[in-house]
């Protein structure tokens, strides 16, 4: 029984810091599916937005969740901004300068959170802190909990926003054929800005999610290694796809990190990510991607 009840515990906790991977993947696929770009610096967006809300809500002493919606719509106006002012102008280069442009922007994300916040680790307390709940004698920290229910609420969110609104509908259409929701009218520059704020948004979310578990510091933006390993493993470009494979990793790492020697733990999103590349190279959920020629 206890053996049981430690093994589910992991799970949870794998689950939790999975969707951490997920949402921050989920960004990763957002803006591949639109723009056909991947954005390396994912992850220090989301950075940046866990920074956001520890000075909205440590310094300025906003409420927890006043200061954390203001942290997501900045981090999002971010976004968009980035996108209008300098990734629009490399729509249709190499790939290669798309990866080189993102790479450089996360190292100036680092650089500039350094010189504003510094490069000691900081955090915020949150309703969640130091909290647990009791579910037949298996104890859960509630920020796991939070972090599970948020990712969940937010991909509710989501799907309703890309299915039930004329917006969303108009990024779906402008992801698909760009050239045809061009001509439907559909202001396709405009829609590519929105889904990198969206994309921004969700990584500051996955942010503020992490900071009861983690604390905030310079270099928690590399967790974004983790989630394109969990993207790919998912299927580049399948939005339950990238979720999934967070989710896949984060339990992967726990278990190894409980059952298997010290140092495994680390290396286990590469190695889930070798074997998938091995065995199912377009990833679990790909979509089917057909071309005339």
């Amino acid at each position: 029984m206890e053996d049981a009840a430690r093994l589910l515990q992991l799970v949870v906790n794998g689950a939790a810091a999975g969707c951490i991977y997920g949402l921050i993947a989920l960004g990763f696929v957002l803006i591949y599916k639109a723009t056909e770009m991947v954005n390396f610096a994912q992850g220090d967006i989301m950075m940046l937005g866990g920074f956001l809300a520890f000075s909205l809500i440590a310094h300025w002493g906003l409420n927890y969740w006043i200061g954390a919606l203001l942290a997501i719509l900045i981090t999002a106006a971010f976004g968009y901004v980035l996108d209008a002012v300098v990734l629009r102008r490399v729509i249709g280069q190499p790939q290669f300068a798309v990866v080189m442009l993102t790479l450089g922007l996360g190292f100036i994300f680092r650089a500039g959170a350094g010189i504003t916040w510094g490069y000691d680790s900081v955090g915020f307390e949150t309703p969640f802190t130091n909290k647990t709940v009791n579910l037949g004698g298996l104890v859960l920290g509630q920020d796991n909990v939070s972090i599970i229910v948020g990712t969940v609420i937010l991909c509710g969110v989501l799907f309703t926003f890309f299915s039930k609104t004329r917006l969303g509908v108009a990024m779906q259409a402008a992801s698909q054929n760009q050239l045809a929701a061009y001509y439907m009218g559909i202001p396709v520059r405009n829609i590519f800005s929105m889904i990198w704020a969206i994309s921004a948004g969700v990584a500051a979310v996955a942010g503020i999610l992490l900071s009861p578990v983690s604390m905030i510091d310079v270099n928690m933006g590399f967790l974004g290694i983790k989630a394109f390993a969990a993207a790919v493993i998912g299927g580049f470009g399948s939005i339950p796809g990238s979720l999934i494979g967070g989710v896949i990793v984060g339990v992967v790492e726990q278990l190894a990190g409980y059952y298997l020697p010290a140092g495994f733990q680390e290396v286990t999103s590469n190695v889930v990510l070798l074997a998938m590349l091995i065995l199912r190279p377009q990833g679990l959920f790909a979509e089917r991607m057909g071309k005339r020629v």
